[in-house]
């Protein structure tokens, strides 16, 4: 996993998921909690980057044009956070924009990888209630590795969704305990 505060995007008080994996951005329900997990590559193995419980799901075009989120759309020439903007798609007619952002290439030409990629899934998932610990990773609970055989953290890249109910439960008990929500790190790839 790389970590820009991207995807997801934790900044400005709401946490938002508009690009990358869009097998969880399509499958992904509304109450559904999505949790983010470190890799070897960032040093962060076995800890959680972020967790989210997913409030609503838009379109590209009803996020490009909702007014709540404006401040998602990137600006280059300001703070990291702002840069970082995951609000860079919509349409023009039939035809996709991309804006000038961390997945376009330098300049603001369309990176079409990444369009494509992104907009194999036209949803953008919103979390109102999340945390982000980027940098900060912290270690995954004991219990949700080891609940009767099943386990929180992936075995590959990959996501998981499939898991039992007891098993959703204990994760929505745990995510329900988080005391101090918000961003609470720095992105892990802005070292």
């Amino acid at each position: 996993m790389r970590d820009y505060g991207f995807a997801p995007n934790p900044f400005h008080g709401i946490c938002t998921l508009g690009t990358c994996k869009p097998q969880i951005r399509r499958s992904a329900k509304v109450g559904d909690i999505i949790v983010g997990c470190g890799s070897s590559a960032l040093k962060l193995e076995g800890r959680i980057i972020f967790a989210m419980r997913v409030s609503h799901k838009l379109s590209f075009q009803e996020y490009w044009e909702h007014e709540a989120f404006q401040i998602k759309r990137p600006n280059l020439h300001s703070s990291k956070s702002m840069a970082y903007g995951d609000n860079i798609y919509h349409r023009d007619g039939e035809a996709w924009i991309q804006e000038d952002s961390h997945h376009s290439f330098v300049g603001g030409g369309v990176n079409h990888e990444n369009l494509l990629r992104d907009t194999s899934s036209d949803n953008v998932l919103i979390g109102e209630e999340f945390v982000y610990w980027g940098s900060s990773a912290v270690k995954l609970p004991d219990h949700l590795r080891h609940f009767a055989g099943e386990d929180l953290y992936p075995p590959s890249r990959n996501y998981r969704s499939t898991f039992t109910d007891d098993f959703r439960a204990e994760v929505d008990t745990w995510f329900k305990a988080l005391a101090d929500q918000g961003c609470r790190g720095r992105p892990a790839s802005w070292r």
